[in-house]
């Protein structure tokens, strides 16, 4: 049986300095409703005070200097040191180096970094002394997802922190920084926990299954659907179910080539597959959600072979056109 609660997310932390929120990601994660645990802390500084905290507290260290070497082996030095504790996520504290794309691309949504303004505003350096220059009232602190663009990325969540009359960027700095510690470890727990939320979950396929063409969602028993066809004569062809009927698994279902492909692989793969209840009898597959691992591009073929399964010829067409472009 596939687990009925997710284990927690192996975190590395890449840092360069001090590590104050390295450190407060690490307490935060030693409380026991956390979803994640710091299972490396690697510094391209070698005499960073970071890595004798974490040694202290028991953590996994890497460090190597960066002096001499290219950016790309260095990268590459710091992501086996990851790969080796087995990190699901990587998290930037104050790491200065500017990752290379490539990096980046292999840790696409999977790479978070705290940086010291209300983003857009301010990328790079100097943000407080930038925003007290700007005549801003406020300043702030965000957590985003890294892209190959710097400070670019996707922002997960932010605070604001009031600027005051005769503030300096020190002053300011100061205060950001107590900001920084709440933000980062409740934003970093909310995102190695989403893939086991059944609303992220729903949201995720609702995108997927509404890309399709002539498509329309319609609740079912108590259930999110997704039909094809008119409003009046489209049929189903998956459903959203969240725990229903006793199961542990929040999945995913949807028609498959037949009884024997569904026993097939409940059988070969089981903690991907289930046979559901009463539906599991007509043909429908269980596609388990809350799980590691997720192959997001399968859920997607899946869902388009179910749409394929009932589609009425205009929406195949529709799909035809628009494969040609």
């Amino acid at each position: 049986m596939p687990e009925t609660a997710p284990q927690r997310a192996r975190i590395a932390v890449f840092v360069s300095g001090r590590g104050s929120n390295m450190a407060a990601l690490l307490y935060t994660s030693r409380l026991d409703d956390a979803p994640y645990e710091i299972a490396l802390v690697a510094s391209n500084d070698p005499g960073a005070e970071a890595l004798a905290l974490a040694e202290a507290e028991g953590i996994a260290t890497f460090a190597l200097s960066h002096k001499g070497m290219t950016r790309e082996a260095h990268d590459a030095a710091m992501e086996d040191a990851a790969r080796k504790v087995g990190a699901d996520h990587i998290a930037l504290a104050g790491y200065m180096r500017i990752l290379t794309p490539d990096f980046v691309k292999r840790w696409e949504g999977r790479m978070l970094n705290i940086h010291p303004s209300l983003l857009p505003k301010y990328t790079g350096l100097d943000t407080h002394a930038r925003a007290i220059a700007a005549g801003d009232t406020h300043g702030g602190v965000s957590v985003h997802l890294v892209t190959e663009d710097l400070d670019a990325g996707e922002v997960l969540g932010q605070i604001a922190v009031a600027i005051r009359p005769n503030e300096t960027a020190e002053s300011l700095a100061e205060r950001v920084r107590f900001a920084e510690h709440q933000l980062y470890p409740r934003v970093l727990a909310r995102h190695v926990a989403r893939p086991y939320d059944a609303g992220w979950l729903l949201d995720r396929v609702r995108d997927l299954a509404l890309a399709l063409p002539q498509t329309h969602e319609r609740e079912s028993h108590g259930s999110p659907g997704w039909r094809v066809g008119t409003e009046k004569s489209g049929k189903y062809f998956a459903y959203f179910s969240d725990q229903h009927h006793g199961t542990p698994h929040i999945s995913l279902l949807v028609k498959c080539g037949g009884m024997d492909e569904l026993e097939a692989l409940v059988e070969d793969q089981p903690h991907a597959y289930h046979k559901p209840a009463y539906y599991g009898a007509s043909g429908w597959l269980g596609v388990i959600l809350n799980r590691p691992g997720v192959d997001w591009d399968a859920v997607a073929e899946r869902l388009h072979r179910s749409w394929q399964a009932v589609a009425p010829k205009s929406a195949m067409r529709s799909m035809d056109a628009a494969d040609q472009f």
